[in-house]
């Protein structure tokens, strides 16, 4: 693998594809957790979405996890139109073969090169194998190509996607921080910050917010230890609660912590 390129100019040089090739490592099912939350609270922008168009931006040496996208947000938009991008031209050759209406490959990077502006772009396991200086420049290029209304997910998980965690930004700026784990894969929850995005990993350091914020989880976890009893899901619902209530700005409700989910607006957790 190549050391991941600077990304310093907002469009392509030369027409060339903005980023270098990466890992490209991937598994089926291992974006489930955040295509629920998509095709879930998100699902409105979708719907509401003029042109249903959707970037996989990244998809890997696989386009697995594109279709699985695809194929869980037609159950929101029917109609929904799926682009995987990848900027190595032999894993999109490999992945032709599973296009069909509705859903195509492209060669391409970070400058997005599709036909109308994308409602959603996912880029998992892309840019945290970047530099952190490089994570705001390839963000506001993303950014720029969003619809009204559009979001960026820029995320993290690990192999088999039992711990996720995602930026979610508008084209303007970023708007919340999630976290997603399967229980029982973890005895803190604070395990997950060996997943945080590129923004935020080198960031888990006392005097950061999100170091913070991990630890207020693993305080109010322990506190919830009461509620074991009755499982996991009442256990972090109460770990939820317990920061809901001490002033952490948490945007979903137990609808989704019921879940193993939990999103925090990004300015209580962004870098100093």
């Amino acid at each position: 693998m190549q050391k991941a390129e600077r990304v310093g100019s907002p469009r392509s040089r030369g027409g060339k594809p903005v980023g270098n090739i990466t890992r490209g490592t991937t598994n089926p099912n291992r974006m489930r957790r955040l295509d629920r939350w998509l095709a879930g609270p998100q699902a409105w922008r979708l719907r509401a979405a003029v042109d249903p168009l959707v970037v996989d931006l990244g998809y890997g040496a696989s386009p697995t996890t594109a279709v699985e996208l695809f194929e869980r947000l037609q159950a929101v938009r029917p109609d929904v139109r799926v682009c995987g991008i990848e900027i190595e031209p032999e894993r999109v050759r490999t992945a032709k073969s599973l296009e069909r209406p509705g859903l195509s490959f492209h060669v391409g990077g970070f400058e997005v090169p599709v036909h109308g502006d994308p409602v959603l772009v996912r880029a998992f396991n892309v840019l945290r194998q970047y530099e952190e200086a490089d994570v705001a420049g390839i963000w506001r290029l993303v950014q720029s190509r969003l619809a009204p209304g559009g979001l960026f997910i820029d995320g993290t998980c690990d192999e088999i996607g039992r711990r996720v965690t995602w930026v979610a930004l508008d084209a303007e700026r970023p708007l919340s921080l999630s976290f997603s784990v399967r229980f029982g894969s973890f005895e803190l929850p604070s395990e997950v910050a060996e997943r945080l995005p590129k923004a935020l990993i080198h960031r888990n350091v006392p005097g950061e917010p999100i170091h913070a914020f991990l630890q207020a989880m693993d305080k109010a976890w322990l506190e919830a230890a009461p509620l074991a009893s009755f499982g996991n899901r009442q256990r972090w619902t109460g770990m939820c609660r317990s920061l809901r209530d001490a002033g952490w700005p948490l945007q979903d409700g137990p609808a989704r912590w019921r879940l193993g989910e939990v999103t925090v607006a990004w300015d209580a957790v962004a870098p100093r």
